[in-house]
Protein backbone atom coordinates (compact mmCIF):
# COMPACT_ATOMS: atom_id res chain seq x y z
CA UNK A 1 0.00 0.00 0.00
CA UNK A 2 1.59 3.25 -1.28
CA UNK A 3 3.09 5.28 1.51
CA UNK A 4 1.45 8.20 0.60
CA UNK A 5 -2.05 7.17 1.72
CA UNK A 6 -3.92 8.18 5.05
CA UNK A 7 -2.92 6.53 8.07
CA UNK A 8 -5.23 3.25 8.73
CA UNK A 9 -8.77 2.66 7.50
CA UNK A 10 -11.81 2.57 10.14
CA UNK A 11 -11.58 -0.48 11.73
CA UNK A 12 -13.03 -3.32 10.82
CA UNK A 13 -14.20 -5.35 14.10
CA UNK A 14 -12.17 -4.93 17.25
CA UNK A 15 -11.91 -9.38 16.83
CA UNK A 16 -11.08 -9.25 13.02
CA UNK A 17 -8.89 -6.34 13.03
CA UNK A 18 -6.64 -8.19 15.73
CA UNK A 19 -6.45 -10.85 13.04
CA UNK A 20 -3.89 -8.48 10.98
CA UNK A 21 -0.43 -8.22 11.02
CA UNK A 22 1.82 -5.67 9.47
CA UNK A 23 4.52 -6.75 7.62
CA UNK A 24 5.22 -4.43 4.33
CA UNK A 25 7.19 -5.43 1.30
CA UNK A 26 6.46 -2.57 -1.71
CA UNK A 27 6.90 0.56 -1.14
CA UNK A 28 5.85 3.15 -3.13
CA UNK A 29 7.41 6.70 -2.35
CA UNK A 30 5.82 9.97 -1.86
CA UNK A 31 6.40 11.34 1.89
CA UNK A 32 4.42 12.84 4.43
CA UNK A 33 6.40 15.76 5.11
CA UNK A 34 7.44 14.81 8.83
CA UNK A 35 11.22 15.08 9.35
CA UNK A 36 11.11 11.33 10.27
CA UNK A 37 9.83 8.51 9.21
CA UNK A 38 5.06 1.15 -9.81
CA UNK A 39 2.92 2.62 -27.40
CA UNK A 40 4.63 3.82 -30.22
CA UNK A 41 2.44 3.16 -33.35
CA UNK A 42 3.32 -0.12 -34.51
CA UNK A 43 4.01 -0.66 -38.31
CA UNK A 44 1.52 -3.39 -40.62
CA UNK A 45 0.79 -6.59 -38.65
CA UNK A 46 3.50 -8.56 -41.26
CA UNK A 47 6.24 -6.17 -40.17
CA UNK A 48 5.84 -4.73 -36.83
CA UNK A 49 8.33 -2.27 -35.95
CA UNK A 50 11.00 -3.68 -33.14
CA UNK A 51 11.21 -2.28 -29.78
CA UNK A 52 13.94 -0.18 -29.13
CA UNK A 53 16.88 -2.14 -27.92
CA UNK A 54 18.34 -1.29 -24.35
CA UNK A 55 20.96 1.58 -25.09
CA UNK A 56 24.78 1.64 -25.31
CA UNK A 57 26.18 4.41 -23.53
CA UNK A 58 28.07 6.15 -25.99
CA UNK A 59 32.06 6.43 -25.81
CA UNK A 60 32.88 9.52 -23.73
CA UNK A 61 35.11 12.35 -24.28
CA UNK A 62 37.10 13.93 -21.94
CA UNK A 63 35.06 17.39 -20.92
CA UNK A 64 35.93 19.69 -19.23
CA UNK A 65 34.89 20.64 -15.28
CA UNK A 66 32.48 23.74 -16.75
CA UNK A 67 30.74 21.56 -18.84
CA UNK A 68 29.94 18.81 -16.29
CA UNK A 69 28.67 21.71 -14.03
CA UNK A 70 26.51 23.28 -16.86
CA UNK A 71 24.77 19.57 -17.87
CA UNK A 72 24.44 19.14 -13.48
CA UNK A 73 22.45 22.23 -13.67
CA UNK A 74 20.28 21.69 -16.25
CA UNK A 75 19.32 19.02 -14.52
CA UNK A 76 18.55 19.95 -11.45
CA UNK A 77 16.89 22.67 -12.40
CA UNK A 78 14.19 20.62 -14.33
CA UNK A 79 13.46 19.02 -10.59
CA UNK A 80 10.36 19.96 -8.61
CA UNK A 81 8.85 19.50 -5.34
CA UNK A 82 5.31 18.38 -5.14
CA UNK A 83 3.16 18.84 -2.07
CA UNK A 84 -0.19 17.72 -2.36
CA UNK A 85 -3.24 17.39 0.09
CA UNK A 86 -5.36 14.17 -0.20
CA UNK A 87 -8.04 12.92 0.70
CA UNK A 88 -8.54 9.39 0.18
CA UNK A 89 -11.33 6.99 -0.01
CA UNK A 90 -12.90 5.08 3.13
CA UNK A 91 -13.95 1.45 1.55
CA UNK A 92 -15.27 0.57 5.57
CA UNK A 93 -16.57 3.91 6.16
CA UNK A 94 -17.94 4.55 2.10
CA UNK A 95 -20.14 7.85 3.22
CA UNK A 96 -16.90 9.68 4.62
CA UNK A 97 -13.12 10.35 2.99
CA UNK A 98 -10.03 9.96 4.59
CA UNK A 99 -8.90 12.57 7.05
CA UNK A 100 -6.41 15.68 4.87
CA UNK A 101 -3.21 14.01 4.82
CA UNK A 102 -0.05 16.35 3.48
CA UNK A 103 2.49 14.55 1.76
CA UNK A 104 5.01 15.27 -0.52
CA UNK A 105 6.89 13.78 -3.77
CA UNK A 106 8.88 14.95 -6.96
CA UNK A 107 8.56 15.66 -10.46
CA UNK A 108 10.42 16.47 -13.75
CA UNK A 109 9.87 19.12 -16.18
CA UNK A 110 9.05 17.59 -19.60
CA UNK A 111 8.39 18.86 -23.25
CA UNK A 112 4.88 20.97 -23.18
CA UNK A 113 4.97 23.31 -20.48
CA UNK A 114 4.15 20.29 -18.06
CA UNK A 115 5.59 18.15 -14.97
CA UNK A 116 5.58 14.33 -14.93
CA UNK A 117 5.36 12.51 -11.47
CA UNK A 118 3.73 9.54 -10.38
CA UNK A 119 0.09 8.92 -10.05
CA UNK A 120 0.13 8.14 -6.49
CA UNK A 121 1.47 11.48 -5.49
CA UNK A 122 -1.27 13.33 -6.77
CA UNK A 123 -4.71 10.84 -6.49
CA UNK A 124 -7.06 11.84 -4.52
CA UNK A 125 -5.27 15.63 -4.41
CA UNK A 126 -7.74 18.40 -3.33
CA UNK A 127 -4.74 20.94 -3.78
CA UNK A 128 -1.13 20.55 -5.52
CA UNK A 129 1.29 22.87 -5.33
CA UNK A 130 4.61 22.86 -7.01
CA UNK A 131 8.44 24.23 -5.78
CA UNK A 132 11.07 24.79 -8.07
CA UNK A 133 14.65 23.38 -6.92
CA UNK A 134 16.26 26.38 -4.77
CA UNK A 135 13.03 28.36 -5.09
CA UNK A 136 10.63 29.45 -2.32
CA UNK A 137 7.56 30.50 -4.16
CA UNK A 138 5.17 27.37 -4.72
CA UNK A 139 2.82 27.39 -7.86
CA UNK A 140 -0.39 26.02 -7.59
CA UNK A 141 -1.22 22.90 -10.07
CA UNK A 142 -3.81 21.11 -11.26
CA UNK A 143 -3.89 16.80 -12.77
CA UNK A 144 -4.71 16.82 -16.32
CA UNK A 145 -3.63 13.00 -16.83
CA UNK A 146 -3.51 10.37 -14.67
CA UNK A 147 -2.95 6.42 -14.65
CA UNK A 148 -3.32 4.82 -11.36
CA UNK A 149 -2.39 1.28 -13.22
CA UNK A 150 1.29 2.28 -14.52
CA UNK A 151 1.57 4.93 -11.56
CA UNK A 152 2.07 8.12 -13.91
CA UNK A 153 0.64 11.68 -14.05
CA UNK A 154 0.68 15.01 -15.41
CA UNK A 155 0.60 18.22 -14.10
CA UNK A 156 0.03 21.81 -15.21
CA UNK A 157 0.86 24.64 -13.87
CA UNK A 158 -1.04 27.80 -13.08
CA UNK A 159 1.25 30.34 -14.17
CA UNK A 160 3.09 28.75 -17.16
CA UNK A 161 6.17 31.62 -16.80
CA UNK A 162 7.71 28.76 -14.40
CA UNK A 163 8.49 27.19 -17.59
CA UNK A 164 10.74 30.09 -19.49
CA UNK A 165 13.56 29.37 -16.64
CA UNK A 166 13.21 25.40 -16.31
CA UNK A 167 13.29 23.42 -19.79
CA UNK A 168 12.13 20.22 -20.31
CA UNK A 169 14.73 17.53 -18.95
CA UNK A 170 15.65 15.29 -22.45
CA UNK A 171 14.44 11.48 -22.41
CA UNK A 172 16.52 8.63 -23.52
CA UNK A 173 15.07 6.56 -26.06
CA UNK A 174 14.37 2.89 -25.78
CA UNK A 175 15.62 1.04 -22.03
CA UNK A 176 18.67 1.75 -20.22
CA UNK A 177 21.47 -1.10 -20.43
CA UNK A 178 21.90 -3.24 -17.11
CA UNK A 179 25.56 -1.49 -15.38
CA UNK A 180 24.83 1.67 -16.53
CA UNK A 181 25.43 3.97 -13.83
CA UNK A 182 22.15 6.28 -12.75
CA UNK A 183 21.33 9.10 -10.43
CA UNK A 184 18.47 9.49 -8.89
CA UNK A 185 17.20 13.36 -8.22
CA UNK A 186 14.39 14.28 -5.63
CA UNK A 187 13.31 15.33 -2.17
CA UNK A 188 13.48 12.25 -0.15
CA UNK A 189 12.70 12.84 3.65
CA UNK A 190 15.29 14.23 6.07
CA UNK A 191 15.47 17.23 4.37
CA UNK A 192 14.59 20.51 2.12
CA UNK A 193 16.98 20.63 -0.77
CA UNK A 194 17.66 19.00 -3.92
CA UNK A 195 19.19 14.83 -2.81
CA UNK A 196 21.09 13.04 -5.65
CA UNK A 197 21.71 9.18 -4.93
CA UNK A 198 24.12 6.83 -7.38
CA UNK A 199 23.69 3.45 -8.68
CA UNK A 200 23.32 1.17 -11.28
CA UNK A 201 20.66 -0.09 -13.47
CA UNK A 202 20.66 -3.62 -12.18
CA UNK A 203 17.65 -5.68 -13.57
CA UNK A 204 14.90 -5.14 -16.09
CA UNK A 205 11.64 -6.69 -16.30
CA UNK A 206 8.00 -7.19 -17.92
CA UNK A 207 5.72 -7.44 -14.25
CA UNK A 208 2.73 -6.46 -13.20
CA UNK A 209 2.01 -3.00 -11.28
CA UNK A 210 -1.18 -2.84 -10.80
CA UNK A 211 -3.37 -5.66 -12.18
CA UNK A 212 -4.15 -5.60 -14.82
CA UNK A 213 -2.28 -3.28 -16.23
CA UNK A 214 2.05 -4.38 -16.67
CA UNK A 215 4.92 -2.59 -17.91
CA UNK A 216 8.40 -2.51 -17.81
CA UNK A 217 10.19 -2.06 -14.61
CA UNK A 218 14.07 -1.28 -14.07
CA UNK A 219 15.42 -2.54 -11.30
CA UNK A 220 18.63 0.07 -9.53
CA UNK A 221 20.89 -0.12 -6.85
CA UNK A 222 20.88 3.73 -5.69
CA UNK A 223 18.98 4.55 -2.54
CA UNK A 224 14.95 5.71 -3.40
CA UNK A 225 13.14 7.29 -0.24
CA UNK A 226 9.85 8.57 1.06
CA UNK A 227 9.39 11.93 -1.40
CA UNK A 228 11.55 10.56 -4.32
CA UNK A 229 8.83 9.11 -5.93
CA UNK A 230 8.29 11.11 -9.36
CA UNK A 231 11.67 12.31 -9.61
CA UNK A 232 13.94 11.68 -12.58
CA UNK A 233 16.44 8.81 -12.90
CA UNK A 234 19.20 9.94 -15.55
CA UNK A 235 21.72 8.52 -17.40
CA UNK A 236 24.35 10.61 -18.55
CA UNK A 237 22.39 14.34 -19.16
CA UNK A 238 19.25 12.11 -20.29
CA UNK A 239 16.12 10.96 -18.05
CA UNK A 240 15.71 7.12 -18.13
CA UNK A 241 13.05 7.12 -16.27
CA UNK A 242 11.14 8.33 -12.88
CA UNK A 243 11.46 7.02 -9.16
CA UNK A 244 8.41 5.19 -7.94
CA UNK A 245 9.14 2.61 -4.89
CA UNK A 246 11.68 0.53 -3.23
CA UNK A 247 11.91 -3.08 -1.67
CA UNK A 248 11.21 -2.79 1.96
CA UNK A 249 12.10 -6.15 2.60
CA UNK A 250 15.52 -6.28 1.19
CA UNK A 251 18.27 -3.83 0.90
CA UNK A 252 19.17 -1.37 -2.33
CA UNK A 253 16.84 -2.21 -4.35
CA UNK A 254 14.84 0.35 -5.82
CA UNK A 255 12.65 0.63 -8.69
CA UNK A 256 11.72 3.28 -11.70
CA UNK A 257 9.41 3.98 -14.34
CA UNK A 258 11.41 3.66 -17.97
CA UNK A 259 11.00 6.52 -20.03
CA UNK A 260 9.81 3.99 -22.98
CA UNK A 261 6.85 3.17 -20.57
CA UNK A 262 6.64 7.38 -19.90
CA UNK A 263 6.14 7.60 -23.55
CA UNK A 264 3.36 5.25 -23.78
CA UNK A 265 1.85 6.64 -21.52
CA UNK A 266 1.85 10.33 -22.73
CA UNK A 267 0.40 8.98 -26.22
CA UNK A 268 -2.10 7.38 -24.03
CA UNK A 269 -2.81 10.72 -22.75
CA UNK A 270 -2.91 12.76 -25.83
CA UNK A 271 -6.13 10.66 -26.86
CA UNK A 272 -7.85 10.75 -23.36
CA UNK A 273 -6.67 10.99 -19.79
CA UNK A 274 -3.67 8.39 -19.94
CA UNK A 275 -5.87 5.27 -18.41
CA UNK A 276 -5.36 1.84 -20.22
CA UNK A 277 -2.63 0.15 -22.04
CA UNK A 278 -3.55 -2.51 -24.38
CA UNK A 279 -2.87 -5.94 -23.74
CA UNK A 280 -3.56 -9.61 -24.21
CA UNK A 281 -6.27 -11.17 -21.46
CA UNK A 282 -5.46 -15.05 -21.18
CA UNK A 283 -4.22 -18.13 -18.84
CA UNK A 284 -0.76 -19.05 -20.26
CA UNK A 285 1.65 -22.25 -19.58
CA UNK A 286 5.18 -22.39 -20.24
CA UNK A 287 6.43 -25.39 -22.52
CA UNK A 288 9.30 -26.61 -21.03
CA UNK A 289 8.12 -30.12 -19.92
CA UNK A 290 9.01 -32.29 -23.06
CA UNK A 291 5.34 -34.64 -21.97
CA UNK A 292 3.66 -31.61 -22.60
CA UNK A 293 5.14 -31.40 -26.03
CA UNK A 294 4.62 -34.57 -26.93
CA UNK A 295 0.78 -34.52 -25.85
CA UNK A 296 0.66 -31.63 -28.17
CA UNK A 297 2.20 -33.37 -31.11
CA UNK A 298 4.87 -30.74 -31.45
CA UNK A 299 8.73 -31.36 -32.18
CA UNK A 300 10.92 -30.85 -29.50
CA UNK A 301 12.62 -27.95 -31.19
CA UNK A 302 9.49 -26.13 -31.31
CA UNK A 303 9.30 -23.29 -28.98
CA UNK A 304 6.52 -21.13 -27.38
CA UNK A 305 4.39 -20.39 -24.95
CA UNK A 306 0.69 -22.35 -24.42
CA UNK A 307 -2.82 -20.80 -24.46
CA UNK A 308 -4.05 -22.46 -21.41
CA UNK A 309 -7.45 -20.63 -21.10
CA UNK A 310 -8.56 -17.67 -23.20
CA UNK A 311 -10.12 -15.01 -21.91
CA UNK A 312 -12.99 -14.51 -23.59
CA UNK A 313 -15.87 -17.22 -24.50
CA UNK A 314 -16.75 -16.08 -27.54
CA UNK A 315 -16.46 -19.33 -30.30
CA UNK A 316 -15.31 -16.41 -32.89
CA UNK A 317 -12.45 -15.64 -30.74
CA UNK A 318 -8.93 -16.36 -32.32
CA UNK A 319 -7.51 -18.07 -29.45
CA UNK A 320 -8.36 -21.51 -28.26
CA UNK A 321 -7.03 -23.53 -25.38
CA UNK A 322 -4.27 -25.48 -26.28
CA UNK A 323 -3.00 -22.99 -28.81
CA UNK A 324 0.52 -22.75 -28.72
CA UNK A 325 2.49 -18.61 -29.81
CA UNK A 326 5.69 -19.40 -31.40
CA UNK A 327 6.03 -15.72 -32.43
CA UNK A 328 4.59 -12.48 -31.64
CA UNK A 329 5.03 -10.32 -34.58
CA UNK A 330 8.33 -11.23 -35.72
CA UNK A 331 9.64 -11.70 -32.58
CA UNK A 332 10.41 -15.63 -31.54
CA UNK A 333 9.06 -17.02 -28.21
CA UNK A 334 10.79 -19.14 -25.95
CA UNK A 335 9.34 -22.24 -23.73
CA UNK A 336 9.85 -19.42 -20.73
CA UNK A 337 6.87 -17.71 -23.05
CA UNK A 338 10.13 -14.84 -22.82
CA UNK A 339 10.91 -13.06 -26.16
CA UNK A 340 14.69 -11.36 -26.57
CA UNK A 341 15.04 -7.45 -26.79
CA UNK A 342 18.77 -6.46 -26.91
CA UNK A 343 20.47 -8.13 -24.24
CA UNK A 344 17.99 -8.56 -22.12
CA UNK A 345 14.78 -11.27 -22.20
CA UNK A 346 11.34 -10.18 -21.72
CA UNK A 347 8.19 -11.57 -21.21
CA UNK A 348 6.44 -12.04 -24.53
CA UNK A 349 3.74 -9.67 -23.54
CA UNK A 350 6.02 -6.82 -23.69
CA UNK A 351 6.19 -6.77 -27.33
CA UNK A 352 2.16 -6.11 -27.27
CA UNK A 353 3.15 -2.84 -27.16
CA UNK A 354 5.52 -2.54 -30.17
CA UNK A 355 3.30 -5.05 -32.19
CA UNK A 356 -0.14 -4.02 -31.40
CA UNK A 357 -1.78 -2.06 -34.54
CA UNK A 358 -5.37 -0.93 -34.65
CA UNK A 359 -6.51 -2.69 -31.83
CA UNK A 360 -4.83 -6.09 -32.81
CA UNK A 361 -1.57 -8.08 -32.36
CA UNK A 362 -0.21 -11.13 -34.97
CA UNK A 363 0.58 -13.86 -33.19
CA UNK A 364 2.05 -17.42 -34.81
CA UNK A 365 0.18 -20.55 -33.59
CA UNK A 366 0.44 -23.86 -33.94
CA UNK A 367 -2.66 -25.28 -33.39
CA UNK A 368 -3.58 -29.44 -34.02
CA UNK A 369 -0.07 -29.29 -35.87
CA UNK A 370 -1.23 -26.58 -38.17
CA UNK A 371 0.86 -23.24 -38.21
CA UNK A 372 -1.72 -20.21 -38.19
CA UNK A 373 -1.57 -16.38 -38.20
CA UNK A 374 -3.81 -14.83 -36.21
CA UNK A 375 -4.51 -11.43 -35.63
CA UNK A 376 -5.75 -11.24 -31.64
CA UNK A 377 -7.97 -8.11 -30.11
CA UNK A 378 -6.09 -6.40 -27.19
CA UNK A 379 -7.60 -4.66 -24.94
CA UNK A 380 -7.14 -1.75 -22.88
CA UNK A 381 -9.63 -2.88 -20.05
CA UNK A 382 -10.76 -5.87 -18.75
CA UNK A 383 -13.20 -5.53 -16.49
CA UNK A 384 -13.42 -6.94 -12.95
CA UNK A 385 -16.01 -8.04 -10.55
CA UNK A 386 -14.00 -6.07 -8.32
CA UNK A 387 -12.92 -3.30 -9.65
CA UNK A 388 -10.56 -0.27 -9.15
CA UNK A 389 -12.16 2.86 -8.47
CA UNK A 390 -9.24 5.03 -10.49
CA UNK A 391 -9.45 7.87 -8.29
CA UNK A 392 -13.35 7.96 -7.75
CA UNK A 393 -14.94 7.45 -4.47
CA UNK A 394 -17.19 4.44 -3.76
CA UNK A 395 -20.92 4.38 -3.58
CA UNK A 396 -22.77 3.43 -0.49
CA UNK A 397 -26.74 3.12 0.75
CA UNK A 398 -27.78 3.51 4.31
CA UNK A 399 -30.64 2.04 5.08
CA UNK A 400 -31.70 1.57 8.99
CA UNK A 401 -28.36 0.84 10.52
CA UNK A 402 -27.07 -0.85 7.18
CA UNK A 403 -24.44 0.58 5.19
CA UNK A 404 -24.23 -1.19 1.69
CA UNK A 405 -21.76 -0.56 -0.87
CA UNK A 406 -19.34 -3.07 -3.06
CA UNK A 407 -16.08 -4.51 -3.40
CA UNK A 408 -13.30 -2.68 -4.59
CA UNK A 409 -9.76 -2.87 -5.06
CA UNK A 410 -9.34 -0.26 -2.67
CA UNK A 411 -11.41 -2.07 -0.14
CA UNK A 412 -9.21 -5.37 -0.57
CA UNK A 413 -5.76 -3.30 -0.13
CA UNK A 414 -7.37 -1.94 3.45
CA UNK A 415 -8.36 -5.49 4.25
CA UNK A 416 -4.63 -7.51 2.95
CA UNK A 417 -2.58 -4.15 1.70
CA UNK A 418 0.85 -3.54 3.69
CA UNK A 419 1.10 -7.78 4.44
CA UNK A 420 -2.27 -7.89 6.44
CA UNK A 421 -2.78 -12.06 5.14
CA UNK A 422 -2.85 -14.43 8.01
CA UNK A 423 -6.10 -14.87 9.66
CA UNK A 424 -8.59 -12.84 8.16
CA UNK A 425 -7.42 -14.49 5.10
CA UNK A 426 -8.44 -17.60 6.64
CA UNK A 427 -11.64 -16.44 7.83
CA UNK A 428 -13.26 -15.52 5.03
CA UNK A 429 -12.23 -18.30 2.96
CA UNK A 430 -14.00 -21.02 5.79
CA UNK A 431 -16.78 -18.92 5.07
CA UNK A 432 -16.47 -19.26 1.57
CA UNK A 433 -16.69 -15.66 0.81
CA UNK A 434 -17.09 -14.29 -2.69
CA UNK A 435 -14.54 -11.93 -1.75
CA UNK A 436 -11.55 -14.62 -1.95
CA UNK A 437 -13.01 -17.17 -4.21
CA UNK A 438 -14.54 -14.20 -6.86
CA UNK A 439 -11.43 -11.82 -6.75
CA UNK A 440 -10.23 -12.06 -9.72
CA UNK A 441 -13.54 -12.98 -11.59
CA UNK A 442 -14.89 -10.78 -14.55
CA UNK A 443 -18.78 -10.36 -14.00
CA UNK A 444 -20.95 -13.05 -14.88
CA UNK A 445 -23.21 -10.66 -16.61
CA UNK A 446 -23.04 -7.58 -17.34
CA UNK A 447 -23.11 -4.72 -14.70
CA UNK A 448 -22.51 -7.48 -11.92
CA UNK A 449 -21.27 -6.21 -8.64
CA UNK A 450 -20.40 -7.84 -5.25
CA UNK A 451 -22.81 -6.01 -2.93
CA UNK A 452 -21.63 -6.36 0.80
CA UNK A 453 -22.40 -4.97 4.33
CA UNK A 454 -19.12 -2.32 4.36
CA UNK A 455 -19.00 -1.82 7.92
CA UNK A 456 -20.60 -2.24 10.98
CA UNK A 457 -24.05 -2.02 11.89
CA UNK A 458 -25.01 1.78 13.30
CA UNK A 459 -26.14 1.50 16.78
CA UNK A 460 -29.91 0.37 16.77
CA UNK A 461 -32.10 -1.50 18.86
CA UNK A 462 -33.25 -3.34 15.33
CA UNK A 463 -30.33 -5.35 15.52
CA UNK A 464 -30.55 -6.97 18.87
CA UNK A 465 -29.59 -10.45 18.81
CA UNK A 466 -28.08 -10.21 14.93
CA UNK A 467 -24.43 -10.91 14.41
CA UNK A 468 -22.22 -8.05 12.83
CA UNK A 469 -22.51 -8.41 9.20
CA UNK A 470 -19.41 -6.76 8.22
CA UNK A 471 -18.10 -7.59 4.86
CA UNK A 472 -20.60 -10.00 4.38
CA UNK A 473 -21.93 -10.15 0.64
CA UNK A 474 -25.93 -9.53 -0.08
CA UNK A 475 -27.52 -12.32 -2.21
CA UNK A 476 -30.76 -11.39 -2.26
CA UNK A 477 -33.51 -9.09 -0.59
CA UNK A 478 -36.96 -10.55 -0.40
CA UNK A 479 -36.48 -13.44 -1.97
CA UNK A 480 -34.75 -11.51 -5.33
CA UNK A 481 -31.50 -12.13 -6.50
CA UNK A 482 -29.12 -8.65 -5.85
CA UNK A 483 -27.47 -7.83 -8.90
CA UNK A 484 -25.25 -4.82 -8.10
CA UNK A 485 -25.85 -2.11 -5.65
CA UNK A 486 -28.03 0.18 -7.86
CA UNK A 487 -30.18 -3.00 -8.17
CA UNK A 488 -30.50 -3.29 -4.63
CA UNK A 489 -31.62 -0.15 -3.87
CA UNK A 490 -34.35 -0.30 -6.53
CA UNK A 491 -35.58 -3.51 -4.63
CA UNK A 492 -35.69 -1.78 -1.30
CA UNK A 493 -37.32 1.08 -2.58
CA UNK A 494 -40.07 -0.71 -4.41
CA UNK A 495 -40.45 -3.00 -1.70
CA UNK A 496 -44.27 -3.32 -0.32
CA UNK A 497 -43.96 -6.34 2.48
CA UNK A 498 -44.26 -5.66 5.71
CA UNK A 499 -40.63 -7.00 6.75
CA UNK A 500 -37.41 -6.93 4.97
CA UNK A 501 -35.28 -10.23 4.46
CA UNK A 502 -31.60 -9.54 3.64
CA UNK A 503 -29.60 -12.77 3.11
CA UNK A 504 -25.89 -13.54 2.65
CA UNK A 505 -24.12 -15.74 0.37
CA UNK A 506 -20.74 -18.44 1.70
CA UNK A 507 -21.47 -20.35 5.07
CA UNK A 508 -21.97 -19.61 8.61
CA UNK A 509 -24.24 -16.22 7.42
CA UNK A 510 -27.43 -15.23 9.31
CA UNK A 511 -30.52 -13.69 7.49
CA UNK A 512 -31.37 -10.12 8.79
CA UNK A 513 -35.02 -9.93 8.91
CA UNK A 514 -36.29 -6.06 9.89
CA UNK A 515 -39.36 -4.53 10.26
CA UNK A 516 -39.98 -2.08 6.89
CA UNK A 517 -42.23 0.55 8.17
CA UNK A 518 -39.46 0.94 11.78
CA UNK A 519 -36.33 0.98 9.24
CA UNK A 520 -37.92 3.41 7.52
CA UNK A 521 -39.00 6.09 10.64
CA UNK A 522 -35.39 5.05 12.01
CA UNK A 523 -33.22 5.69 8.96
CA UNK A 524 -33.14 10.13 9.25
CA UNK A 525 -31.87 9.22 12.95
CA UNK A 526 -29.22 7.22 12.79
CA UNK A 527 -27.72 9.11 9.76
CA UNK A 528 -27.94 12.21 12.08
CA UNK A 529 -26.58 10.31 15.54
CA UNK A 530 -23.53 9.26 13.20
CA UNK A 531 -22.75 12.18 11.54
CA UNK A 532 -23.73 11.02 8.00
CA UNK A 533 -24.47 13.65 5.68
CA UNK A 534 -26.57 12.08 3.13
CA UNK A 535 -28.15 8.44 3.20
CA UNK A 536 -26.46 7.62 -0.01
CA UNK A 537 -24.10 9.36 -2.60
CA UNK A 538 -25.73 10.91 -5.40
CA UNK A 539 -25.96 8.50 -8.04
CA UNK A 540 -27.72 6.22 -5.86
CA UNK A 541 -29.83 8.76 -3.91
CA UNK A 542 -31.25 9.51 -7.19
CA UNK A 543 -32.36 5.93 -7.65
CA UNK A 544 -33.73 6.16 -4.41
CA UNK A 545 -35.49 9.23 -4.58
CA UNK A 546 -37.24 7.96 -8.20
CA UNK A 547 -40.59 7.30 -8.68
CA UNK A 548 -41.32 3.28 -7.85
CA UNK A 549 -41.57 0.59 -11.45
CA UNK A 550 -44.17 -1.41 -10.11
Amino acid sequence: MPITQPRGLFALAAAVFALFTLAPNLSLYGAKPAPTAAVPAAAAAAAPVAPPAPSTPAPQTPSSDADASAKSSLIENAVVRIFSSVRAPEPLRPWSKASPTEISGSGVVIEGKRILTNAHVVLYATDVQVQGNQLGDKISASVVAVDPGIDLAILKLDDESFFDTHPPLARAPGLPGIKDAVLVYGFPTGGSSLSITKGIVSRIEFTTYTYPESGVRVQIDAAINPGNSGGPAVVGDRMVGIAFSHLRAAQNIGYIIPSEEVDLFLQRAAKSHGTGKVTLFAEFQTLENPALKTYLGLDRAVQGIVVLKPDEDNPAYPLKSWDVITKIGDAPIDDEGMVKVGEIRLKFLYMIQHAANDQKVPLTVIRAGKTLQLNVPVVSQRPLLIPDLAGGYPSYFVYGPVCFSTATNQLMGSLFGEGRLGGLLNVLSALSSPLISRRPDKPAFPDEQLVIISSPFFPNRMTKGYSNPLLRVVKAVNGTQIRNLKHLVEVLRDARSPFIKIEFEGKGTETLIFPRADILKVTDEILTDNGVRSQASPDLLAVWNAKPTG
